[in-house]
């Protein structure tokens, strides 16, 4: 339900203080005597008690229930009307009353209302001024006359008050058009940082789930090594060395693990460094875990925004775990090029692997995720024993 305008939070405040610089006039006008007036003011504290009624109203507007709204569009009527039968001279301001009034239904009522409203507003308008003409004395080319200039003023009003409806609609349309902006930029900002936290959450259950895997396999057997060495060092010294060559080679194995998967954990991988130095410390990495040095072809035309570029690294990190992992390789190139777009192709000689099979890893799939999230292609040819080859296409900003 949506709460009553009032004057803290009414949407344009300045309004308020027309209403009653506008109204105080008229109310000083009702008061003072005048013996020139030729219409004096019957009951002017009734006018001024009208006026100071319909201008407290103004500070509080009801806006959720219909029935409440036209009582108060009613009563403000019934007061403009009090105005107009016993104000005299202060009856001179009446219009301006009826500008308030459109002014208030634009803050209270839908398109129709304030349609409504204005033409209603518009009627007794001229209702007003057909009583006042009738009252005056005039012979008949006065009244010509004055009949003219009626009608004058009376289309000039019913045109200032279409002006007034349409510039009222206006405002609150692009006031409300701001409101819906802003309501959209902070849903979307909620929406991005849940997106991102869940991505963090989920890189960090790969991370785990890589540690728990190859960590936690590599640092098992090392214990178990290194138990069989202590039995056999008093009977057998040469074969528990055996066991502890294998061990160092395991806890050398376990470290390269808990780099990788530090490196993976890093928030800004390429901090401080282009995309083909980031490439490079992955194959020297590589290398120095499997002995395979990757061929890497990079040739880059123009440069590749950050949003792109990260992504782009992670994709070809998650390809080279892959195959320092599974694919048993002796040979891995990397083709990395931007023209209109970028084009990214990693490949191995490896085991391969079955497509129907293996295409539901967390890796694949995460590749696969970044991929489309840029808008591109990923694409993975792989057959049992012929190696594996993953292409990736991403549109870059003309």
């Amino acid at each position: 339900m949506s709460r009553p305008i009032t004057i803290q939070n009414h949407p344009f405040r300045f309004l308020l203080y027309l209403e009653w610089i506008l109204m105080g006039c008229a109310a000083l006008i009702a008061f003072i005597p005048s013996p020139l007036q030729r219409f004096p003011t019957k009951f002017p504290e009734l006018i001024i008690c009208s006026f100071t009624v319909f201008g407290l109203m103004g500070l509080r507007l009801p806006t959720s229930n219909k029935f409440t709204k036209v009582i108060y569009t009613a009563i403000e009527i019934f007061l403009i009307i009090i105005t107009t039968f016993f104000g005299g001279r202060a009856a001179r301001l009446f219009p301006f009353l009826y500008v308030i009034l459109v002014t208030r239904s634009c803050l209270i009522f839908q398109i129709q209302g304030r349609v409504i409203i204005t033409f209603l507003s518009f009627v007794l308008f001229l209702l007003t001024l057909k009583r006042r003409f009738d009252r005056l004395p005039l012979t008949p080319a006065a009244q010509e006359r004055f009949l003219f200039i009626n009608f004058s003023f009376g289309v000039m009003f019913g045109l200032a008050l279409l002006f007034v409806l349409l510039l009222m609609n206006t405002v609150l349309s692009e006031r409300q058009s701001r409101e819906e902006l802003a309501i959209a930029n902070k849903k979307l900002s909620q929406y991005a940082l849940r997106i991102e936290n869940h991505a963090t959450l989920e890189e960090r259950n790969r991370i785990a789930r890589e540690i728990h895997d190859s960590l936690g396999h590599s640092l098992t057997a090392l214990n178990l090594q290194l138990e069989t060495a202590l039995k056999l060092w008093q009977t057998n010294p040469e074969k528990a060395q055996t066991f502890l060559a294998r061990a160092k080679e395991l806890g050398s194995k376990s470290l390269q693990d808990v780099r990788q998967s530090v490196s993976a954990m890093r928030s800004h991988p390429l901090q401080e460094q282009s995309l083909e130095q980031a490439i490079a410390v992955l194959a020297e990495n590589m290398h120095r875990a499997t002995g395979v040095l990757p061929i890497c072809e990079i040739t880059l035309s123009r440069p590749i925004p950050p949003e792109i570029s990260t992504p782009v690294y992670r994709i070809i990190q998650e390809s080279f775990t892959n195959i320092y992992k599974h694919a048993q390789a002796t040979e891995v190139k990397l083709e990395l090029a931007t023209n209109k777009d970028l084009k990214l192709i990693v490949q191995d000689n490896g085991k391969g692997f079955d497509l129907g099979q293996n295409t539901t890893g967390f890796g694949l799939q995460s590749m696969r995720d970044r991929t489309l999230a840029l808008g591109g292609k990923f694409q993975i040819h792989s057959t049992p024993g012929s190696g594996c080859k993953i292409i990736v296409d991403i549109p870059l900003p003309r």
